[in-house]
């Protein structure tokens, strides 16, 4: 019969092998959550303003007037699409002319409207220039811009414009007013911090810069331009008031089954995330009232939850639990979208 010492040593010479195999820094730290954050985003009730949110930091990265400007330039290395600001419902159309002078009018051609998705194969603008191989070519062709309304519906008016090229990283094009006054040699660099490039006809025409860092913001609480539909199918153009993606690596699922505090990171594998630009959208939210005379009320569902995966590859789950003020002076004017969100 072994002594029994030895067997007590034997033991623990067994365990202090298997548990010397694992290196300290190989433990796992539980992660903290944290608590469930409440945030406004203050669009105000006209909704002019576009506000621009940061979920891990939770906070307002910047806010802008929804009218500053009026062109987007894709900012990629390889990007060359121009895009319209959809906040103020506008849109272009082909001429058909190449020369700024033959087009006298807005009458007479079919204008289009940018996808809410951020799909770049069907701009309004479309395909202004064609790279073949080491080849570019420029179509010239002549577009009229209708630059919408603003928050009070003013109509802002029209302008005419080529898009004369792409050399290097600056965009160059050539823009006046449709009786030809006021023409201008537009240019709009490149700024690889941003997703886009943006260029107002206010004030003789310039670049202005309203979107903060890519790397600082998840969502755009913001107007834009979608496609609704009418009881027999028929898709007509509407403004609506919601929040667009970033489109810098960040993706988004969504969930109508599960409750918000049974989501959880675990879980993560059966959701499909999709990266539209409107996949949160406008539609967390029901108008109700009659629509015809603007005697209508808001009310949010907040059984609609997303779930956020943001450039920084974290993990957020969101809803929404107002479209109204609920203190200050505002309290009870609509366009003040309130969200909770917690980190997974």
């Amino acid at each position: 019969m072994r002594n029994p010492l030895f067997l007590l040593f034997l033991a623990s010479g067994i365990v202090f092998l298997f548990t010397g195999c694992f290196k300290e820094d190989e433990r796992i730290i539980p992660y903290d959550r944290g608590e469930k954050i409440t945030m406004v985003a203050p669009m105000t009730q006209n909704y002019k303003y576009q506000v621009y949110i940061d979920l891990d930091q939770q906070a307002i990265v910047s806010t802008n007037h929804k009218a500053d400007f009026d062109l987007m330039f894709e900012n990629s290395a390889e990007g060359f699409r121009i895009m319209l600001n959809t906040a103020g419902f506008m849109k272009a159309a082909q001429t058909g002319k190449y020369d700024l002078s033959e087009v006298l009018s807005q009458a007479g051609f079919t204008y289009l409207f940018d996808p809410s998705s951020g799909n770049r194969d069907s701009t309004a603008i479309g395909n202004w220039m064609t790279i073949e191989g080491t080849d570019t070519t420029y179509s010239n062709e002549v577009y009229v811009i209708d630059r919408g309304y603003d928050e009070f519906g003013n109509v802002l008016g029209f302008r005419k414009i080529t898009f004369d090229s792409l050399i290097g990283s600056s965009y160059y094009f050539s823009v006046a007013n449709l009786n030809g006054s006021n023409m201008i040699q537009g240019r709009v660099d490149k700024d690889p911090n941003t997703n886009y490039s943006y260029f107002s006809f206010n004030n003789g025409g310039s670049q202005v810069y309203p979107e903060p860092s890519k790397q600082s913001y998840d969502l755009l609480f913001t107007q834009y331009t979608t496609l609704l539909f009418t009881n027999d199918g028929t898709a007509y153009p509407y403004l609506v008031t919601g929040a667009l993606i970033n489109p810098f690596n960040t993706f988004v699922a969504v969930d109508s089954m599960s409750t918000f505090d049974s989501i959880s990171l675990q879980g993560i594998g059966t959701f499909t995330f999709s990266d539209k630009l409107d996949v949160v959208g406008y539609n967390w939210k029901d108008v109700l009232g009659d629509v015809e005379t603007g005697n209508v009320f808001y009310e949010v569902k907040p059984e609609k939850i997303y779930v956020l995966r943001t450039r920084n590859e974290m993990y957020f789950k969101l809803r929404f639990v107002n479209f109204y003020a609920t203190e200050g002076s505002e309290a009870g004017e609509k366009g003040y979208p309130t969200f909770e969100f917690q980190r997974l």
